[in-house]
């Protein structure tokens, strides 16, 4: 803790809480990390003060010789950063929801009433900036002890602590995830009492702490204690829903939600893509809405992927994620996401891979990336055969890529040149024409270029008679 007390920063802070005669405080996850792990990122740091933070960061800028300073002065906060350190200033205060409100009131307090308002007693440690007892660590919930045991415990009545902030009970799922910890009995009974409190926040606020869970190195272990918890029935009853077993005349399926969360943790093996990830959690979605049920062939979700791509906008306007491409390239990966497996066929012609080529475009290798993902059978000679069509698909893939150059291709006959060949005004006729010549490349009629492809749009005139 020492080597970082000694930064110029917390000098400097130092110094300039002595001139302001004021107090202040490194408070949070900065401490809890340095105490966990000696050597912690040296990237966030929160500093607390008992008044004038915003002074205080003004000041710190003026000596770092830092131009900009985010202030929100609503909230009394202000944020500089110095290097790769960003370092967020506040004054000391109370914090809580009313009854029905989604929007915390806010009072200015004591460094008591801040560390009283804290999540957990890891997260309520304080390291004293000020010159009487500078580095001197203040701990009155024994956040220590809680360390060392690797518990996730409230400072106060846990009750009173998600009643006054429920996003917390996301955020004990989310350290228990991140620190590998315990939830403490007691503060976990409360979240499964107070859970139908999380109504009251808004999906941003839910969402922020989903996806930091989903980060995670094994996000199966969070995802999962929101299911147990009854959480992740009433924000994202899709996602619970695929839980379950069901079995006619000996025949059982597997359980979809811990087969997803299966496929969640190998994709995060590989990869941080937060949309990858995002793909992985809803591959199987429409699995409960297109089950079904045939004697002679079990249980079946036929379509589910189409089913489920559909399921992707309504399901994200839900939860307030961005309606943008990474919604797009989401749908598309769930879309396409059994599309390798019918080209491991010997008898599967060429323009099978040339429209997974076009589909899929740049996201290709992250598309290899979900299907191995999506392996999670138990039988290591299936897992190594199922690799290896894979790697027979890949393989293929590059040689078409290489021969075609079809990845995110256009046809070389655009809709300008076919209006003046044609001498036809922009219609649905000059994109039929468009779609004919695309699925002509795509098919292996004709090659991918501009030569190839007019005489073809020639053939296509003389057949609509325009020509």
């Amino acid at each position: 803790m020492n080597k970082y007390l000694n930064h110029i920063v917390f000098k400097k802070i130092s110094h300039l809480t002595n001139y302001l005669k004021i107090e202040s405080f490194v408070v949070g996850g900065f401490v809890r990390d340095c105490l966990i792990n000696e050597k912690a990122k040296f990237q966030d740091i929160d500093i607390v003060c008992n008044k004038d933070a915003i002074t205080l960061a003004n000041l710190l800028a003026k000596e770092l010789k830092i131009k900009d300073v985010t202030i929100f002065k609503n909230f009394g906060t202000a944020m500089i950063k110095y290097e790769h350190i960003h370092i967020e200033f506040i004054n000391a205060r109370k914090e809580y929801y009313e009854q029905n409100s989604r929007k915390p009131k806010i009072k200015y307090g004591s460094l008591i009433d801040d560390q009283n308002r804290r999540d957990f007693t890891i997260n309520a440690m304080s390291i004293s900036l000020n010159k009487k007892n500078f580095g001197e660590l203040i701990d009155p919930f024994n956040g220590q002890s809680d360390l060392k045991e690797k518990i996730i415990k409230t400072p106060l009545d846990p009750d009173k602590t998600f009643s006054d902030d429920p996003l917390r009970m996301f955020r004990a799922v989310r350290f228990a995830n991140q620190l590998n910890f315990n939830i403490e009995k007691e503060t976990l009974l409360s979240i499964k009492r107070n859970r139908q409190r999380i109504e009251i926040l808004s999906n941003e606020r839910i969402i922020d702490e989903f996806e930091k869970i989903l980060l995670c190195k094994k996000p199966s272990i969070g995802l999962k204690l929101l299911f147990d918890l009854g959480i992740l029935k009433i924000f994202f009853t899709e996602l619970h829903d695929l839980h379950g077993t069901e079995k006619i005349n000996n025949h059982s399926h597997k359980d979809n939600f811990y087969h997803t969360l299966e496929v969640i943790d190998n994709v995060r093996k590989k990869s941080n893509n937060i949309w990858l990830i995002w793909s992985a959690l809803l591959h199987d979605i429409a699995k409960p809405k297109t089950k079904r049920y045939c004697e002679k062939e079990g249980w079946t979700f036929h379509g589910h992927e189409y089913v489920g791509s559909k399921m992707i906008p309504k399901i994200f306007k839900k939860l307030k994620l961005p309606l943008n491409d990474n919604m797009k390239y989401v749908q598309k990966l769930v879309l396409l996401h059994l599309r390798l497996i019918p080209l491991t066929n010997k008898n599967v012609t060429d323009s099978a891979f040339r429209r997974i080529i076009f589909e899929a475009g740049n996201d290709i290798n992250d598309l290899y990336m979900l299907c191995e993902a999506d392996i999670t059978s138990k039988n290591k000679e299936k897992v190594n055969k199922y690799l290896n069509n894979i790697e027979f698909v890949k393989n293929k893939i590059e040689e078409i890529e290489k021969k075609d150059k079809l990845r995110n291709f256009q046809p070389p006959v655009d809709g300008k040149i076919i209006m003046q060949t044609f001498n036809i005004k922009p219609s649905k006729l000059v994109g039929e024409i468009k779609f004919k010549i695309r699925e002509a490349i795509l098919n292996g009629e004709i090659n991918n270029n501009k030569k190839e492809a007019e005489n073809y749009m020639y053939k296509i005139g003389k057949e609509l008679k325009i020509y």
